[in-house]
């Protein structure tokens, strides 16, 4: 029997294979990871639905495939049921096989249609219209209705003069520029393949599936939405020199406590004074869609791209348990071992490239999010406190938003809100 690919999930029809984990001559077992293969930004693993030995390969790495297409040939183990898998995953009994139906008479050629023209209101069309077998013959051929045209001869009489009129006038409504609709986008431009070659040595290499659903998301949402950043600094001095007082105590529960807590709950706080941060634009009902639960995307930097797994209910749950999932969830997403329903979901997202280096920058917004926070790396910047100048750790902070639904003056208010959030940390918040 032929192993298939079943259906991936809604809207998942098709991925790249990543890893092939059996070959010719393998016993498989039912439930047993056959092919990993990569759908969007996730790496799911495909199981055989029976056991058996492996007969054939139909896949190779690299390779796109889509679901229903072959991936494995089995010989079943005896005794097993003979199935054939289902585009949905499932198996089905294998059908007794049916006598051979005999064939159908051949049906004549058809005769190519012509192209649909524009349709000519002549007004009152003419219901007997006059006209030589020949002309018959040859608006038959082309596919044109004589009832549409009104001869110019005697009684009304189509002549071959009149015919020609008639194509004339369609091929001049079927070229004329047509007036773009309402609302209507310019077409995109046509791709255009350089040689750079011709300037200097270069290397060329496919773009994997991953870097593929980068490159569309955030052309989609830079193209679609109107996207403006806000700037600010977050003085963290006392925050690190508070997270450095419980180092120790996550550390003795396996837990390691770092920066990201902090800005998840300072995140949440500042959605709950402005909802419409955690909101979405409905653009098919034009509804704004404000959100009562806080699920926080992580942007991870991977060696194959960014991906961005998402953080559930950040507003339920304690410093500990958000310190112990950040720690799971990244290991995960490093390893490609994250699911695509784990990075669905997201209200709201924060990329922090403090860890790499770099001071402010904008970030695109994750659609149909309606914003996104940056956090850049602190350093040490002299500051006025009273009198006198004294070194302070500073943080560049950046949100970007969808100016669809939010304006200037709340996004001002926003980004203050997560300032003071993350400067104002009490030693009760963190326990």
């Amino acid at each position: 029997m032929d192993i298939k690919l079943p259906k991936l999930g809604e809207g998942a029809d098709s991925g790249s294979v990543v890893g092939i984990l059996v070959k010719a001559g393998d016993k498989v077992e039912a439930g047993q990871t056959i092919i990993e293969l990569e759908n969007e930004k996730a790496i799911a693993p495909i199981p055989s639905p029976v056991a058996g030995v492996v007969t054939q390969i139909f896949v190779k790495e690299g390779q796109k495939i889509s679901v229903g297409q072959k991936i494995i040939a089995l010989e079943e183990a005896a005794g097993g049921a003979a199935a054939n898998p289902a585009p949905d995953g499932k198996t089905t009994a294998k059908a007794a096989p049916a006598k051979k139906a005999a064939p159908a008479a051949t049906p004549p050629p058809a005769v190519a249609a012509p192209v649909a023209a524009p349709v000519v209101d002549d007004g009152p069309r003419n219901e007997n219209p006059a006209a030589s077998p020949s002309i018959r013959k040859l608006a038959r051929d082309l596919g044109i209705d004589l009832t549409r045209i009104h001869g110019t001869e005697r009684g009304g009489r189509i002549v071959m003069g009149d015919l020609k009129a008639y194509i004339e006038r369609l091929q001049n409504l079927a070229f004329a520029p047509k007036p773009a609709a309402a609302g209507a986008t310019a077409p995109a431009p046509v791709a255009e393949s350089i040689d750079f070659s011709q300037f200097g040595p270069v290397t060329r290499k496919p773009m994997s599936t991953l870097r593929q659903v980068i490159a569309r998301r955030m052309h989609e949402s830079s193209s679609i939405i109107p996207q403006v950043t806000q700037f600010d600094e977050a003085d963290i001095t006392d925050l690190m020199e508070l997270r450095k007082k419980f180092t120790a105590k996550f550390e003795a529960k396996g837990a390691r406590l770092t920066l990201t807590p902090f800005t998840l709950k300072a995140a949440v706080a500042a959605l709950r004074q402005s909802p419409a941060f955690n909101s979405s634009l409905d653009e098919a009902t034009k509804e704004i869609v404000f959100k009562d639960y806080y699920h926080i995307g992580m942007a991870v930097d991977t060696e194959a791209g960014l991906i961005v797994p998402v953080i559930r209910d950040v507003d339920k749950k304690t410093m500990l348990q958000l310190s112990l999932e950040l720690q799971s969830l990244a290991e995960r997403t490093r390893q490609r071992k994250v699911s695509a329903d784990e990075m669905k979901g997201g209200t709201f997202t924060i990329s922090n490239q403090g860890a790499i280096g770099g001071g402010h920058f904008t970030p695109i917004i994750n659609r149909p999010e309606a914003a996104i926070l940056g956090l850049g790396k602190s350093a040490w910047r002299p500051r006025v406190k009273g009198d006198k100048i004294v070194p302070r750790l500073i943080m560049p902070v950046c949100v970007t938003y969808d100016h669809r639904l939010i304006d200037g003056g709340a996004a001002a208010r926003f980004i203050v809100q997560i300032v003071q959030a993350l400067e104002n940390w009490k030693e009760e918040q963190v326990a």
